[in-house]
């Protein structure tokens, strides 16, 4: 019975570990990309931009348009009274009622309009700009989003893969544990160790195991988010090709510079307000334009029936008519005053936006930097201090083994090397986190040409 436990145990381990899924960094990435609805919806904004771009260029086409009207009335409409009428029709050799009796009980009507702007005090050359700009606008925001969804995805990718080494480290270190624990017993057993070791190794036990427990539900948590990240089942198993941090690539340059300048070129956050300021700028035509005279061309085709250039007969006629118009703001000069003001205040503030920010991605391009070469700096000590631990743990396990040290002594070393494991790691993958920070402050975190 328990040997076919035991088969079956090892048949579910090696179905689930079948069944799960390595994926990259890369791979992550373009999943996160393709799944992501926030960046769906940035992508459908930057097709609502170009759209009204398209649309704002129709204004300078001539604007034509059409009505027809039916009306059904219920008297026509006699110009002299029915006793003149008979009178006259005594009087002349002829029936004369006709001729002052209108029939209008159905009329028709219809006009074609066309207008074509001269001069609109230049708000369409404006408004076409601003929707030009918008659509640049909205294609900085969206990668500006894509990049801060390769920022995220990286950053939980990373943290994944150092929980998972937490892991690796609190397991060995309870394995490591609970084998002192049987030690120690089976030495007060025989008499060469006191109750107080003992409990003093099952005080440690405890805390290695709840410290397991802890490292277990954030590895739980954060795989989680990384499979919210990239569009996967929150339950589906996955294996990140990183998870050896043995065999990450470490180098790192300790001694990065600075190139604010390419920052400033790079960074979508200042196009995206370089073209804030611009579209306010051309907003302060716009006002001008509404205290500036416009001039248009018209031409109109009109037909009625009853036809009322040939003495109201029931039947259709028209007519052209060819014009200009011009319309000369009398009033209101005050308020368009008001009005570009607060445009030139709205574009004074884009303008104030754009400096502060230049001075903070200046300011976060050196924090990166600095936080790089630290990183750099770290992982060499780091490395250090872990070979100087393991050389300890080593000399306190052949004295505890040989009964010339104690178990205290034994598990001040063990913790050191656990702390210095843990110190490494948290090195290993700040290496990495930092070089992605500079990356992402520098304005080149790596976007994939497909959108």
């Amino acid at each position: 019975m328990k040997r076919t436990f035991v088969l079956l145990l090892a048949l579910f381990s090696t179905t689930y570990m079948q069944g799960q899924r390595t994926l990259t960094l890369e791979e992550c990435r373009d999943l996160s990309i393709k799944n992501n609805k926030e960046l769906q919806i940035s992508g459908e904004k930057v097709r609502v931009a170009g759209y009204e771009k398209q649309a704002a260029v129709t204004k300078y086409f001539p604007q034509v348009s059409a009505m027809g009207t039916y009306m059904r009335n219920q008297k026509d409409i006699n110009l002299v009274d029915g006793t003149t009428v008979a009178g006259l029709n005594q009087l002349l050799p002829m029936d004369v009622s006709g001729f002052f009796h209108l029939d209008i009980q159905n009329v028709w009507l219809g006009t074609v309009s066309l207008v074509q702007p001269v001069f609109m005090g230049g708000k369409i050359i404006a408004y076409n700009q601003i929707t030009r700009y918008a659509k640049e606008l909205a294609e900085s925001m969206n990668d500006l989003k894509l990049q801060d969804l390769i920022y995220k995805t990286d950053e939980t990718y990373w943290q994944v893969v150092s929980l998972v080494n937490k892991k690796k480290l609190a397991d060995s270190y309870v394995s490591l544990l609970r084998k002192m624990d049987g030690d120690v017993q089976a030495m007060i057993d025989e008499g060469v160790a006191t109750p107080a070791d003992g409990l003093s190794v099952k005080v440690k036990l405890n805390e290695a195991e709840m410290a397991q427990t802890k490292v277990d539900n954030g590895l739980s948590l954060s795989r989680m988010a990384l499979a919210q990240l990239c569009g996967l089942q929150l339950d589906e198993p996955v294996k990140l090709a990183d998870e050896n941090i043995e065999s990450l690539d470490n180098t790192i340059d300790t001694n990065a510079a600075v190139n604010v300048e390419e920052a400033f070129l790079n960074r979508q956050e200042l196009k995206s307000l370089d073209y804030a300021v611009r579209i306010y700028e051309k907003k302060e035509k716009i006002a001008l334009a509404e205290v500036l005279p416009n001039v248009a061309l018209t031409a109109n085709y009109l037909v009625t029936n009853p036809n009322s250039f040939n003495g109201y007969k029931n039947e259709f006629a028209g007519m052209f008519n060819v014009g200009v118009v011009v319309q000369v703001p009398l009033s209101g000069w005050w308020e368009g005053t008001y009005k570009r003001n607060a445009a030139r205040a709205e574009t004074h503030i884009r303008q104030l936006e754009f400096e502060d920010a230049k001075e903070k991605i200046e300011l976060q391009v050196n924090q990166s930097v600095y936080k790089v070469n630290e990183a750099g700096k770290k992982l060499t000590a780091s490395a250090r201090n872990k070979e100087k631990a393991e050389e300890n743990l080593r000399h306190a396990t052949l004295g505890f083994d040989e009964g010339v040290i104690p178990a205290l002594n034994l598990m001040e070393a063990q913790t050191a090397w656990v702390s210095a494991q843990s110190s490494l790691i948290d090195a290993q993958i700040e290496v990495k986190l930092t070089d992605i920070y500079l990356t992402k402050a520098m304005g080149k975190l790596a976007v994939p040409s497909k959108k």
